[in-house]
């Protein structure tokens, strides 16, 4: 049997909700990026075996990368990656349990955000952290997928989720603690919103490292999963809109909105996929609390099915 029985249809509907805002905010954050600039796909595309290829395809290397008036191969199909995005936008808004096609069209946009991890992990130098703190964007449409084919609860897509958090925490993690050399902007944006000294700012981050690394521990232990759950969707959250918050500026245009506000929207699955695990989690405590009352007659399919969650996850 592929998913236990769920008797809770409102609070799934709740779950797969929080899944499908996450898709959504992850893959407009994105459309914007590709529209209003342009995807890092230069670095995967511009190099010695793309040019082997352009010349047995009998292309030039010019009209394969162009000229800089983006008239190359390479510059055009760059310049309409938004569209897929946008694609994959609408159909985190539409796609349902039924829809075969629609899921794993979906499933392919979880393709191009790892296309697109491992373009700015090679645009870093090659440091892992980069590409595995994208984790959860690259996993947030699967995750949504999980949730319409299996459901919400299933163990399956629930180890899936504490996978997504774990990846994208340690990679923060990894920067914060400076294992990996941390990114200028982290302190950077740190002393502005606190309007600290470079220095504590920086020492600020290694603490929030090694609570990184507390959560992704913390997620895998019953006893405390839920606490650490709630702080990762918090933290999540406030390190997403940490960007516009220190970027943005009534002296720019439009406040610097379109410069800034997308970092906060395509970050969504940062506080998103916490806060599914700690409403799961919560709601399956509370469901267990309420069947260990004398007198309490709880339908058996809500706890049998919570219960072969919990030793799933």
């Amino acid at each position: 049997m592929l998913a236990a029985t769920v008797k809770n249809p409102k609070s799934d509907r709740n779950l797969i909700l929080l899944l499908r805002l996450g898709a959504c905010l992850c893959f407009a954050g994105w459309t914007w990026v590709h529209f209003y600039w342009e995807g890092p796909y230069g670095v995967i595309l511009w190099q010695d075996t793309t040019h082997a290829l352009a010349e047995s395809l009998g292309i030039n290397w010019d009209a394969f990368v162009g000229t800089g008036a983006d008239d190359g191969l390479v510059q055009k199909w760059i310049a309409w990656t938004w569209w897929l995005y946008l694609g994959c936008m609408v159909l985190t808004i539409t796609v349902r349990g039924t829809s075969r096609i629609q899921m794993v069209a979906l499933v392919g946009g979880g393709g191009l955000l790892t296309i697109l991890a491992y373009a700015r992990y090679l645009q870093a130098q090659r440091q892992f952290p980069m590409f595995l703190e994208h984790g959860g964007q690259i996993l947030i449409p699967v995750l949504l997928v999980m949730a319409l084919a299996l459901g919400a609860r299933h163990k399956v897509t629930v180890v899936t989720a504490i996978v997504a958090l774990v990846a994208t925490f340690a990679g923060h993690g990894f920067y914060a603690l400076d294992l990996w050399p941390m990114p200028a902007n982290f302190p950077a944006m740190t002393s502005v919103i606190l309007g600290v000294e470079y220095e504590t700012a920086r020492g600020i981050l290694r603490i929030a490292g090694i609570l990184d690394f507390v959560v992704c521990l913390g997620v895998c232990i019953p006893a405390v999963r839920r606490s650490c759950a709630l702080y990762a969707a918090i933290w999540g959250f406030l390190t997403a809109i940490a960007r516009p918050v220190a970027g943005m500026s009534p002296d720019l245009n439009y406040w610097g909105a379109d410069q800034f506000l997308h970092e906060a929207v395509l970050r969504a699955p940062h506080f998103l996929v916490p806060l599914y695990l700690f409403v799961l989690w919560r709601s399956r405590r509370d469901a267990e609390t309420l069947a260990s009352q004398p007198g309490s007659t709880p339908e058996s399919g809500d706890v049998a099915s919570m219960r072969s969650g919990d030793r799933g996850a």
